[in-house]
């Protein structure tokens, strides 16, 4: 696989190094660095696809963990077939490469060329190819839409939160986009303070920060409505998960396993979960675990369709909810 990407400027790839598995009995050599010192750097978003041609003969347990591991990681995995065990005319399939795993939050199962070396995904976007700009088209033209259609609206609501109380009428928080990179998303302010450090209290039931024009606006949503620009200026889609504060995504992913995975698409406006119940405040683990089931089930079953149909869901019944607080 190196010699391929060496071989192949045109990839559009940079070898960043090889390294091996200490556990499966093979040496750090000179050339090559630990396994371990990999994932670090996949959970410090400094690595954008994994290769893994491990030895066939790996025990399952030592694979999953792996797999685990750089599932705390918005990198794209992919298993290698090791070729020296390959008989002749025998042709590759994602069954000889992928393990059955029913405890591996797999994504997307996309089988790649790399120059006569076959490899199948484990964790990749739906949005290669043709369907990323599907997927842009979408967001541009929606968003054009909206922005043109809600223009009055958002001014009569600007007006709003500036006589509601002190303060700006727009709120920046910092968050996650597309592959951990940090985006500002824009909300129209809704409570008396605008908290954007590393500990970031959610908005509760008779939260005292929020302001009561701003209840309205989170009770009908009408305070995410500036997130059209982020839309429009390309770092949010309409449909997708819905981004958390950095804080937060920062404690979650220590204890939901492939919670860093949702972000290997953009964040939406409005998303699987949202239009299923699961928006507003996540006071158990056990709701944020179902909020990211929901989130990576989009993502496994991403069509054109589909975002449609959370549209218009989200028009007819998913602006209000009673968890919106």
């Amino acid at each position: 696989v190196a010699h391929k990407v060496k071989q192949s400027p045109s990839m559009g790839f940079c070898l960043l190094g090889l390294f091996e598995d200490s556990e499966s009995g093979s040496s750090v050599g000179e050339r090559t660095r630990s396994l371990e010192s990999l994932i670090e750097m996949a959970r410090r978003g400094e690595v954008d696809v994994v290769y893994l041609a491990l030895p066939a003969g790996l025990a399952e347990r030592r694979l999953e963990e792996i797999l685990r591991y750089l599932g705390d990681s918005t990198a794209s995995v992919y298993l290698v077939r090791d070729r020296r065990s390959r008989s002749a005319g025998d042709e590759l399939s994602s069954r000889q490469v992928l393990p059955s795993f029913g405890r591996i939050d797999v994504l997307q199962h996309i089988t790649v060329d790399l120059g006569g070396v076959r490899a199948v995904s484990v964790y990749e976007s739906p949005f290669l190819g043709p369907e990323r700009w599907v997927k842009r088209a979408e967001d541009i033209i929606g968003s054009s839409i909206a922005l043109c259609l809600l223009a009055i609206p958002m001014l009569i609501i600007a007006l709003g939160v500036k006589r509601s109380s002190p303060g700006p009428v727009f709120f920046k928080q910092c968050r996650y986009g597309l592959d951990g990179k940090p985006i500002m998303v824009w909300k129209f302010r809704s409570m008396t303070v605008c908290e954007n450090g590393e500990n970031i209290v959610q908005a509760s039931k008779n939260d005292a920060r929020v302001t009561p024009f701003g209840a309205f606006l989170r009770r009908t949503s009408l305070d995410e409505l500036p997130q059209f620009f982020n839309v429009f200026l390309g770092s949010m889609s309409l449909v997708g998960p819905r981004p958390h504060a950095i804080a937060h995504n920062e404690y979650y992913r220590k204890l939901l396993g492939g919670y860093m995975l949702r972000h290997k698409v953009k964040p939406g406006i409005t998303g699987w979960a949202q239009v299923n119940g699961f928006r507003g405040e996540t006071e158990t683990l056990d709701k944020m675990g179902k909020r990211v089931d929901y989130d990576l089930s989009y993502i496994r079953h991403w069509s054109i369709w589909l975002d449609i149909r959370i549209v218009v869901m989200t028009v007819f019944c998913g602006f209000a909810h009673k968890n919106a607080y």
